[in-house]
């Protein structure tokens, strides 16, 4: 029998729990497929905790993006039999089967394996929406990328590097940095090194970042607010280290401004975003210009675990549950 990650009671990853299920039956339009690998994301271990803004009811399965193989189909359009594909779900990835309409999935790049599809469209997307579409970053200009040793902020200095940008990359330790430096990034900077304000007026003699990459939050989005050229867009990734504050005197100094980013809700209302956004990460995986980091590969039945190294902050990229 397949088994799933179940969320019945609102909390901790070890609150979770590991069970089998009976596979429902194939309504038309849809396509079953053994789910071989399944991402791991913050919104995750905030949706089991109840501390996201998509309130799932319970029960549910959480994970949002898996990738497999398609093993049944049920009437359902451009889909067949042994197609590999990443299935892209607003929960229930953490499987060892998925049931999704054809607009739910995207061909594996062949450049792939499965724990990298399965870590790919929701880090990259995120980077992409952030970087192209919401602060339409230039060649030329300098981009800062905060939590560069995670997942989303590897995702932003590689497509940062790729549109020509200057990219500075903060993280925490050195093994994080060695990553993003391979990764495209120009400029290294360690937290605990140095304040990162002031090493970005160093490294752009003055002038300051053009567009600041925020998955953080907290301390790390006020002190960015003092290192940014006029015309700056701060974007707001995330918040793993807590609610940051914009103070609009420096907003309006700087005549920069605040740009929120939620590449899933962006699609859901105009699906075109969607359509090309994927165009391009596709096309660009299958040239070898991009690729998720994933650090961990770890069973289904070590999910607590996985969830862990996002919140100890000890993942560097990915981390992927892998099904047999």
């Amino acid at each position: 029998m397949p088994r799933a990650v179940v969320c019945r009671e609102l909390g901790p990853p070890e609150s979770l729990r590991l069970e089998t299920f009976d596979a429902a039956p194939l309504a038309p339009g849809q396509v079953r497929i053994a789910v071989r690998a399944a991402g791991i994301n913050f919104p995750d271990i905030l949706m089991a905790a109840g501390e996201y803004q998509l309130k799932p009811p319970l029960p549910f399965t959480p994970g949002v993006e898996a990738a497999g193989d398609v093993v049944e189909v049920n009437a359902a359009e451009g889909v067949a039999v042994g197609d590999r594909v990443i299935v892209k779900m607003r929960h229930g990835a953490y499987s060892d089967e998925a049931v999704a309409s054809p607009s739910q999935l995207v061909g594996v790049p062949s450049t792939f394996d499965y724990a990298e599809g399965a870590t790919f469209l929701a880090g990259h997307g995120t980077a992409y929406h952030a970087l192209i579409d919401r602060g339409q970053l230039r060649a030329g200009e300098v981009l800062l990328v905060h939590g560069a040793g995670g997942g989303v902020g590897l995702a932003a200095v590689e497509i940062g590097k790729m549109l020509g940008a200057t990219v500075i990359a903060t993280a925490s330790s050195d093994e994080k940095l060695a990553i993003a430096k391979a990764r495209g990034a120009d400029h290294l900077i360690r937290y605990d090194r140095e304040p990162f304000r002031d090493a970005v007026k160093r490294i752009t003699d003055g002038q300051g970042a053009d567009v600041v990459f925020d998955p953080v939050g907290g301390e790390v989005f006020g002190n960015s607010m003092r290192c940014i050229n006029w015309g700056a867009r701060l974007l707001v990734i995330g918040f793993t280290g807590g609610i940051g504050l914009a103070k609009t005197n420096l907003l309006m100094i700087k005549g920069a401004s605040v740009l929120g980013v939620r590449a899933g809700e962006a699609v859901r209302r105009n699906p075109a975003l969607g359509e090309v956004r994927i165009k391009a990460l596709t096309e660009w995986a299958e040239a070898g210009k991009i690729r998720p980091n994933v650090s961990h590969r770890l069973p289904l039945e070590d999910y607590a675990k996985a969830m862990r190294l996002l919140i100890d902050r000890k993942a560097i990229g990915r981390v992927a549950l892998v099904m047999e």
